[in-house]
């Protein structure tokens, strides 16, 4: 039994797609970070309960900090993208959260700026408000522990290989990093979307960017490189072809960061199968309904679909390139 919706609503479902491919499917991962978060903040004395906590989101992790505030009896004041649609708006209200949006913007960067900018202003007139930074503080990291025990119990031997969206660094970096105190062998895969400052491809502009978390525009402290094996840059309309194939092959209704990451699983396992794969499917597709599962008989077949491999970032083109990290020259 769940003290709170939020306990519930967490727990990942670990799904076996076929031999040595998996799938870890969140409704919403982010509620692992915030609670953990909010609740390492409360222990630790920096906040009390009724504090108003603030945060920048583009829409998952606005639920999931209202969540935990409700959970631990917090107030919550969201500064919002415009990609936070009528559904979420009315969730947070009703959970009592307030919810400010920016104007829209004609690019990522001058959205994030946008909204960070009004953080500050906001921040210089309530000091006693407390920035969660969830781009920037590695307490939000602490909430993963459990998501690495549960993979390290369910899947007890052998290599395995974590693939998934790196948005803040604090989802795929954190399960990896766990999982690796533990002893286990694991090859972190990390997808991003082209125009990305965080792994380099903010030069290599894809108009349709609308992956949602995984993408930044502004440096984000909490992504932690050295712990990447791989990367993937993954085009809008490869990671629509993967989400729509992720769905025909396993019933699984997952946003585009899930079909970037399953594409680029197949891709791995394909270049060396020794290695037990898990992707992350961080949240439903509900959100991507009109702008890209409506598209699905457009969608490329999956398996027409190759990555060019890089030995340089001034290599990255459309729509969808890969590299080994740590190999890279001018990362």
């Amino acid at each position: 039994m769940h003290d709170h919706i939020a306990e519930a609503v967490k727990k990942p479902d670990l799904i076996s797609l076929e031999p040595g491919l998996l799938c870890l499917r969140f409704e919403t991962m982010k509620i692992y970070s915030a609670l953990g978060a909010v609740r390492h903040l409360l222990e630790s004395g920096a906040v009390k309960h009724g504090d108003t906590l603030i945060d920048s989101s583009s829409g998952i992790y606005a639920q999931a900090l209202a969540l935990a505030c409700h959970r631990y009896g917090m107030k919550c004041h969201i500064v919002g993208s415009t990609t936070v649609d009528r559904t979420l708006r009315i969730q947070l209200e009703i959970l009592g959260a307030t919810l400010e949006q920016v104007q829209p913007s004609k690019n990522l960067r001058l959205d994030q700026e946008l909204r960070v900018r009004r953080i500050a202003e906001i921040l210089e007139a309530n000091p006693s408000y407390h920035w969660m930074r969830q781009y920037h503080d590695g307490i939000h990291y602490y909430g993963y522990r459990d998501v690495a025990g549960t993979i390290d119990t369910e899947l007890p031997e052998g290599p395995l290989a974590l693939v998934g969206g790196v948005g803040s660094g604090a989802s795929t970096g954190a399960i990896a990093g766990y999982l690796r105190e533990a002893g286990r062998d694991v090859s972190l895969v990390g997808v991003q979307p082209f125009g990305s400052v965080t792994f380099g491809s903010e030069h290599v502009a894809d108009p349709d960017m609308i992956i949602a978390g995984i993408g930044s525009a502004i440096e984000f402290k909490n992504v932690r490189h050295e712990a990447y094996d791989r990367v993937h840059w993954v085009n809008f309309d490869c990671a629509v072809s993967g989400a729509v194939s992720l769905l025909r092959n396993s019933g699984i209704f997952a946003g585009l960061s899930a079909g970037a990451a399953y594409l680029t699983t197949l891709w791995e396992q394909r270049r060396d199968d020794s290695r037990r794969y898990v992707f992350i499917a961080a949240d439903t597709g509900h959100r991507y309904v009109e702008s890209a599962y409506a598209k699905h008989a457009q969608a490329p077949d999956i398996d027409t679909l190759k990555p060019h491999e890089i030995t340089s970032l001034d290599e990255l083109r459309h729509p969808w390139s890969t590299t080994s990290w740590p190999d890279l020259p001018d990362r």
